[in-house]
């Protein structure tokens, strides 16, 4: 049995499916969360400890996990009296996996690295079934002495490890997937509804998508969200994809980098969650596209 200690701060869709998955190949968890109930539900199910403190958690792990909404999320994670860096102890490691921007990764790193403790920026791609069963992609920035610490959990949530050099260059790539997921997204759902639209069974044109050339692991692990939307909980809300494609935006800006397709891509994204509502799956841009060919159609 794994002789670390992990600890997981925020238990969202993918902080619960690593959750799970560490308990289920043998770790000794600690859990965190902003609302305490949902830290405390889990932990009596996996056997674990629910910590009411990011510091606490980290008093108790050798290896802590971030996976948190936002830059903001992460910041308050981390600093203050009951942050992370209040907490962790010598020889520990925290692995940053949020989505957030390269800069506040860049300045978290920094104040770890003041107080001699470890910190790899290591966002991940992948969803909640590839962290089931261990296939995540992790991007990381950070010393090798760090991921090596943290080596032995991240190769229990994940298939490949991606060494990018400094801090910060995990998350400059990690947004740089995000654009093509969320590209991959908007053109699926127009496509999809495009083959509908032209008398084509749902199934069978996903069939053709995912088999072809165009066939990028994504069309495999979403394939339930695009044919029964109504049936398949979300797994990637509208909003966060949106948060996503803002800081995308963000790095480009920082950057000048021109980026037209993002900045369509975003406005998509904008427009189905303005109609159906932000908590719904990204992947129901396809949804919304289809209530307005029917609306078009009645007029």
């Amino acid at each position: 049995m794994p002789a670390e200690r992990v600890a997981v701060l925020g238990l969202g869709h993918m902080g619960e499916a690593m959750a799970r998955r560490l308990s289920d190949v043998g770790f000794s968890l600690v859990l965190h969360n902003r609302t305490a109930q949902r830290a405390q539900e889990l932990a009596a199910e996996l056997g674990a400890r629910a910590a009411p403190s990011p510091a606490e958690a980290a008093a108790q792990a050798d290896v802590m996990i971030t996976m948190v909404a936002d830059d903001d999320a992460v910041r308050a994670v981390c600093r203050g009296g009951e942050g992370i860096l209040a907490g962790a102890q010598p020889g520990s490691v925290t692995v940053q996996t949020s989505t957030i921007l390269p800069g506040t990764v860049g300045e978290l790193g920094a104040e770890f690295a003041e107080r001699g403790l470890g910190f790899l920026d290591a966002p991940v791609s992948g969803s909640t079934a590839t962290t089931a069963k261990g296939e995540l992609a992790f991007m990381v920035g950070g010393s090798s002495d760090d991921l090596e610490r943290a080596r032995p959990v991240l190769e229990a949530l994940g298939k490949r490890i991606f060494e990018l050099g400094a801090v910060g260059n995990g998350a400059a790539v990690k947004l740089a997937v995000n654009d093509i997921i969320m590209a991959l997204d908007v053109a699926i759902s127009e496509a999809l509804v495009l083959a509908e639209a032209a008398g084509v069974e749902r199934g069978a044109a996903y069939d053709v998508f995912a088999g072809g050339a165009a066939g990028a692991p994504f069309l495999q692990y979403k394939r339930n969200s695009f044919l029964s939307p109504e049936s398949t909980p979300p797994a990637f809300s509208l909003e966060l994809a949106q948060k996503d494609m803002s800081l995308i935006l963000a790095l480009a800006e920082r950057t000048r980098t021109r980026m037209a397709q993002a900045e369509v891509n975003l406005e998509s994204l904008r427009s189905a969650a303005a109609a159906l509502g932000g908590e719904r799956d990204f992947s129901e841009v396809a949804t919304h596209l289809r209530s307005q060919r029917a609306r078009q159609q009645e007029e």
